[in-house]
């Protein structure tokens, strides 16, 4: 039985190509005492992929050679443990492979939904990294305005409704009038400024007249140092990731730091969603009543076949998305 997977072929050293990438027939991985054999159905794109190939961060570094590292749903073929059972459907740390094999006790069975393409949306990765970061983090007070980038994308557009639910003016940045449309019309934020478009500043300034509480940073680079300027006092940063910067050799950071932090009492805080693991349960009770209400919506952006996750990721980071982007490798069980 063959098992292709997706390797690091060669480190980036700017932009990021798919002959960074090298798809191969890999042996079929046998499972140990106390490990499962799983089979790959949905892996998760994330621009996390790239800064991970920029050196060692909360994980190791990834090495020419190296199975690029996932984030998967999967079944469960064979197990060693009585942990779980061949047909339990599970999340695991993975890599872009068709078949793999982990320990039981790291693998995480998954509840019964509706589409498994939930499990990495709104209750998985995306909605929990929105959940956290807004309410552990930006710490929400009804009435406030919330500013979020990459507002159409995966992370962004949960943060906005999130924040609608709890009674925020929401304004979102994003690329381009169809994405700012999305945002607007079907997500529910108050206004979404496109920064493609000249006169940026201006535009969200306009969408701002009482100033930002809270910007949620998907980005980095200029958009942040643009919304730090319309910054209230005491508001909160929350740092989630930096995409305009990770393709770059030079990366630019924010003119205005850290006079306007100071000046402004500003509090800016990164975070990593295994931060708050402790919490998802109380998290994913919240999502499941707002999907339940309506008051958050999800969508998915599907790429099919595991030879198209480099062209996946490629899109993803330049902004080709709208929702969760994932790579469907195999069918869902019958």
């Amino acid at each position: 039985m063959s098992n292709r997977q997706i390797v690091v072929e060669t480190l980036p050293t700017g932009e990021l190509t798919e002959g960074h990438f090298k798809l191969k027939n890999a042996a079929m991985p046998e499972p140990d005492d106390g490990d499962v054999l799983l089979r790959t159905i949905l892996m998760s794109i994330d621009a996390a992929n790239r800064a991970w190939m920029q050196g060692a961060t909360y994980r190791a570094a990834i090495n020419p050679g190296d199975p690029m590292p996932t984030y998967a749903i999967c079944e469960v073929m064979q197990s060693n443990s009585p942990r779980v059972a061949v047909g339990d459907i599970v999340g695991a740390e993975a890599v872009w492979t068709e078949y793999l094999t982990a320990p039981a006790h790291k693998v995480q069975k998954m509840p019964k939904v509706p589409r498994l393409e939930n499990l990495l949306s709104v209750f998985g990765i995306a909605g929990l990294t929105a959940f956290h970061g807004l309410v552990g983090v930006g710490q929400p007070i009804t009435g406030e305005t919330l500013v979020v980038s990459a507002a159409a994308g995966s992370v962004g557009g949960f943060v906005g409704q999130i924040g609608k639910a709890l009674g925020l003016r929401v304004v979102g940045i994003a690329g381009g009038p169809e994405k700012c449309a999305y945002a607007t019309e079907e997500l529910g934020f108050d206004a979404c400024i496109d920064y493609r478009a000249s006169g940026m500043f201006k535009a969200l300034k306009a969408a701002c007249p009482d100033g930002v509480d809270i910007y949620f940073d998907n980005v980095g680079g200029p958009i942040l140092e643009t919304t730090l300027a319309l910054m209230n006092e005491r508001g909160r940063v929350v740092c989630c990731g930096a995409i305009s910067q990770y393709e770059t050799d030079t990366p630019t950071g924010p003119r205005n730091l850290p006079g306007l932090v100071v000046t402004k009492r500003l509090r800016m805080e990164g975070f990593i969603v295994l931060d708050y693991v402790a919490d998802n349960p109380k998290a994913l009770r919240a999502l499941q009543q707002w999907v339940q209400s309506g008051q958050i919506k999800t969508r998915e952006d599907v790429v099919e076949g595991l030879e198209n996750a480099p062209k996946a990721l490629i899109g993803l980071l330049h902004g080709d998305n709208t929702g969760k982007r994932l790579v469907r490798v195999g069918g869902d069980p019958a």
